[in-house]
């Protein structure tokens, strides 16, 4: 038994038979450059429209009241600086993407830790599960994040300081294992 597919022939620009966009009802005039009503001259005054008819159009064409919206929430710091330490020690970013988010002795932390890609993996990409954090005092937060690849679970702990001018840093971050050796004149 062969089967045949029979279809109607379709005008070109049209849609398949069955499938309406419901934005759209009826049909739309066709789009041509130029087309429409004829533009007034200068000078000229557009025809005016009895007072009840222009108060209803204009009921109709204002925009309806919309309640008040507030800004969309800004993600935490915490989450901001888990994500960009993640990607840094996972060997998605290069280490100087953090150099203006880092202070002090963080970005040799960061530069030592991420040559050694402790976070890097050759099969499931890590992601943040889960960021806590402390806060100590007023411009400091201590964060920690529960890193997961695949099945493994390792944690980052890091702090955040907010400086003069209102941005949040790093100060400090460490990972589970070895430590960067720090200098005796520290």
């Amino acid at each position: 038994m062969n089967k045949v597919m029979t279809r109607t022939k379709r005008r070109p620009g049209t849609r398949p038979p069955g499938r309406h966009d419901t934005r759209r009802p009826g049909t739309t005039p066709p789009r041509t450059p130029g087309a429409g009503a004829p533009r007034p001259a200068p000078g000229d005054s557009p025809p005016q429209a009895p007072p009840e008819e222009a108060a209803s159009r204009t009921r109709l064409l204002s925009p309806r009241p919309s309640p008040p919206s507030s800004p969309p929430p800004q993600p935490r710091p915490t989450d901001l600086f888990a994500d960009r330490l993640l990607a840094v020690l996972s060997g998605q970013r290069p280490v100087h993407c953090m150099l203006r988010h880092t202070a002090g002795r963080a970005y040799d932390e960061l530069a030592w830790l991420a040559e050694r890609g402790p976070l890097r993996t050759r099969g499931a990409r890590p992601v943040v599960r889960d960021i806590g954090y402390y806060v100590p005092r007023a411009g400091a937060i201590e964060a920690f994040a529960r890193i997961g690849a695949g099945d493994r679970l390792r944690a980052m702990a890091f702090r955040l300081e907010q400086g003069p001018d209102l941005r949040w840093r790093c100060t400090a971050v460490e990972l589970g294992g070895p430590r960067m050796p720090r200098p005796d004149d520290d």
